[in-house]
């Protein structure tokens, strides 16, 4: 495989572990992170370290982006020193993995491409680990010759490549993807202090829950987290970015005609969960704040 030019934008969890994919597929990989101290991993197995966006996609041909939200991917893309004011490869990439909001999505799509850019919507799905591994799915928005050229890279961070169509398309499907289960999670909550308040076995409701008609990916894996007493213990998706999540998505629904009862119901759980300050600790913790909404009667 040809070796790539590659600017790495933001090195959260998910993004140490992209990055760290494409160096071991043989690409220059340049990284930039807000705290530099998340670059020294990946600089001792032989990434540039960048001091801005600006610096980091300066000769790159893919400029990669995966943040937590439109403030942090402004961040990485606008002003003086952000991607988009960068010398970059003539026609290069502009690949924007973050969960950020249709809105904002629209508006970087149209300045990337106005600075020459191709530019490509690229949300993933898949948790630190598969990151790690290259073993996430990535949702595609982008012109089909543009999404054929970034096969070979993407091939280094992921087994399934979904293309929705154009740019915009991924996210709009990811924003719809985490809404629901935003939802599922707040309806395994609820369902689980309901069968505690009727005396049932939890970790029997849970097994159960799994192999049953109302079984997904968010209720198998909610389920364990939910029971145990420490939500803050390896932390994998936090209150917090759930509730940004679901807000993205009510938002887009409602943007697309759908008012999304079940996704404001879901915003207003998170909200519970926010409430109680633990926005850091794990999105299971919402079990904690539905049995505090409905305390016990005498």
């Amino acid at each position: 495989m040809q070796s790539r030019r590659i600017a790495f934008l933001g090195l959260g969890n998910m993004g140490v572990g992209m990055a760290g994919r494409l160096l071991d597929a043989g690409h220059a990989v340049t990284v930039y992170n807000r705290t530099g101290s998340r670059a020294a991993a990946l600089r001792r197995r032989g990434a540039a370290v960048a001091t801005t966006p600006r610096a980091a996609a300066d000769g790159a041909e893919i400029v990669f982006s995966m943040v937590g939200d439109d403030v942090a991917s402004r961040h990485m893309w606008l002003g003086r020193d952000g991607a988009l004011a960068a010398r970059t490869a003539p026609r290069a990439f502009a690949v924007e993995c973050s969960t950020i909001s249709h809105r904002w999505l629209e508006t970087l799509a149209e300045r990337a491409r106005g600075r020459g850019f191709r530019f490509v919507d690229c949300p993933v799905t898949g948790l630190p680990a598969a990151a790690a591994a290259g073993r996430l799915t990535l949702f595609v928005g982008a012109m089909l010759p543009d999404v054929d050229a970034l096969r070979p890279v993407f091939e280094a961070i992921a087994t399934e490549i979904v293309h929705f169509g154009p740019a915009g398309a991924g996210n709009a499907y990811k924003l719809i993807v985490n809404l629901m289960g935003s939802i599922q999670i707040a309806a395994l909550a609820e369902g689980l202090v309901v069968a505690e308040r009727a005396g049932l076995d939890l970790d029997l409701v849970v097994r159960t829950l799994a192999r049953g008609g109302s079984a997904s990916p968010q209720v198998v894996r909610n389920g364990p987290l939910m029971l145990r007493d420490d939500h803050s213990k390896d932390v994998v998706f936090s209150g917090r970015w759930r509730l940004k999540d679901t807000r993205y998505g009510l938002a887009h629904a409602r943007a697309m005609g759908v008012r999304s009862a079940l996704g404001q119901a879901a915003v207003d759980a998170f909200l519970l969960l926010l409430a109680g300050g633990v926005e850091e600790e794990n999105e299971s913790k919402l079990i904690d704040a539905v049995r505090a909404y409905h305390p016990l009667r005498d």
